[in-house]
C-alpha cells in the first residue's frame, strides 16, 4: 500500500527514540496491497537515532499471543529509572513477557493513573547472575517521556512501557476534526519512541493524508466484511505520511503485526507512510506493524475524510483513490484530562 514515487544522578537526558529499538517479526507484506512509497530528501535530525543489539524474548509465545492482539514487548539493553512499586529482589519471573504482563495487571483500573507504567527485567542468565529473573515494576512521572538509568550493549536489563486509560494519546489535528490515537508501546516500542520525538519538535509541517477510500459495500459500519462482496477496491482506509519537512526520517524496523481491525493505525513498510483502517482486514494476514488505535468516537472524522472528493489512480497495478486536496494535520499530545473516550475495537 505504499505510495507511488514522485507523487507530487542516574537520570540522563537521552533521546527517547533510543528506548524503543524494534524487533523484526512481521510476515511478508500482502502483495496485492503494496504500493511504491515516496522518499523525500531532508536534513539530518539527531533525535532519530537508535542502538543495535536488540533481540526478542519468548518469540513463539509472543507471536501466538500477538495473533490475538496481546502484545508485551520491551527493549533489551535498557534500564528505566522510576519509583519502584514492586521490588525485583522479591519478585522473580521467567521472561520479560511475564514481567510486562505483571505490570499490565496493575494498570487495569477504569479510572485513575496506573500504579505500574514501566517494567525492568533481567533475563540474561550469564550477565544477570544472582539478579537473573528479577522483575522490577516501576512508575514513571511521564511514561510518554520516561527516564533512563542506563542503556547500551553492556546493560543487562530489558525494559518496557505500559499506558493506562487516558495516557499515551496523540492527536492528528485536521480541518475536519481531531483524530486521537492511543499508542501501543507494548506492541511497537520503537514506533512509540519515534512519535515521542516527533512531539518534541513542536511542529509537523508536511504531515498529511493523501489517499481516502471508504468502506463501500464490502464492510458494514462495524468493520465486518459482508459476505460475497469483493474486498476492494475501495479498500476501506485512509493513508498519509508522518514525514516532517526539514527532518530526517530513519526507517523503522518491523514490530508487532497484530490483526488489522477497524481503527487500527499501522505503518506501510518501514514508514513514514501509514494507514488508518476503516474495516477488519483479515485478508491482509498480519502484514503491517501496528502502533496505535483510534479513539472510537473519532472514527467519525476518519469516515468523513474517506468520503472527501478523490480522483482515480493506479499504483503498481492497484486501483486507488487519491484525495483531490490533501488533508494536512498537526501532531499534538492529548493528556488524560483532555480525553475520556475508549479506543475503537
Amino acid at each position: 500500500m505504499r505510495r507511488r514515487s514522485n507523487d507530487g544522578g542516574n537520570r540522563r537526558s537521552i533521546p527517547v527514540i533510543l528506548l524503543f529499538a524494534g524487533f523484526a517479526t512481521c510476515c511478508v507484506v500482502y502483495t496485492g496491497i503494496i504500493l511504491a512509497r515516496r522518499r523525500s530528501p531532508s536534513s539530518n535530525l539527531s533525535l532519530f537515532s537508535s542502538i543495535g543489539g536488540f533481540q526478542r524474548f519468548g518469540a513463539a509465545e509472543e507471536d501466538e499471543a500477538e495473533g490475538f492482539g496481546d502484545c508485551c514487548r520491551g527493549s533489551e539493553n535498557l534500564e528505566l529509572w522510576g519509583f519502584s512499586v514492586k521490588w525485583g529482589t522479591d519478585f522473580r519471573l521467567n521472561s520479560s513477557r511475564e514481567c510486562c504482563k505483571a505490570c499490565k495487571e496493575m494498570c487495569n483500573a477504569r479510572d485513575g493513573p496506573c500504579l505500574c507504567n514501566s517494567w525492568v527485567f533481567c533475563g540474561d542468565r550469564e550477565k544477570c547472575k544472582e539478579k537473573f529473573g528479577e522483575c522490577w515494576l516501576k512508575r514513571q512521572e511521564d511514561p510518554m517521556f520516561p527516564h533512563i538509568a542506563d542503556l547500551g550493549p553492556g546493560v543487562m536489563w530489558t525494559s518496557g512501557i505500559v499506558f493506562g486509560k487516558g495516557e499515551g494519546i496523540i492527536a492528528l489535528d485536521t480541518d475536519h476534526g481531531i483524530i486521537r490515537i492511543k499508542l501501543r508501546p507494548e506492541c511497537a516500542p520503537h514506533s512509540m519512541g519515534f512519535l515521542s520525538d516527533l512531539l518534541k519538535l513542536k511542529y509537523s509541517v508536511g504531515c498529511h493524508f493523501y489517499r481516502a477510500e471508504p468502506r463501500g459495500l464490502a464492510w458494514d459500519d462495524q468493520g465486518d466484511h459482508i459476505e460475497n462482496e469483493p474486498k476492494g477496491p475501495p479498500y476501506g482506509l485512509i493513508q498519509g505520511t508522518l514525514a516532517v519537512e526539514g527532518s530526517y526520517f530513519k526507517e523503522l524496523p518491523k514490530e508487532a503485526c497484530t490483526p488489522l481491525r477497524r481503527g487500527t493505525v499501522a505503518w506501510i513498510g518501514s514508514g513514514p507512510e501509514f494507514l488508518i483502517s476503516l474495516a477488519n482486514h483479515d485478508e491482509w494476514h498480519r502484514s503491517f506493524t501496528t502502533f496505535g488505535t483510534v479513539v472510537s468516537e473519532d472514527m467519525a472524522v476518519v469516515e468523513a475524510i474517506a468520503e472527501l472528493p478523490t480522483r482515480a489512480d493506479e499504483w503498481n497495478g492497484v486501483e486507488v483513490k487519491v484525495l483531490k486536496k490533501p488533508v494536512e494535520f498537526k501532531v499534538v499530545r492529548f493528556k488524560a484530562s483532555e480525553s475520556e473516550g475508549e479506543t475503537s475495537s
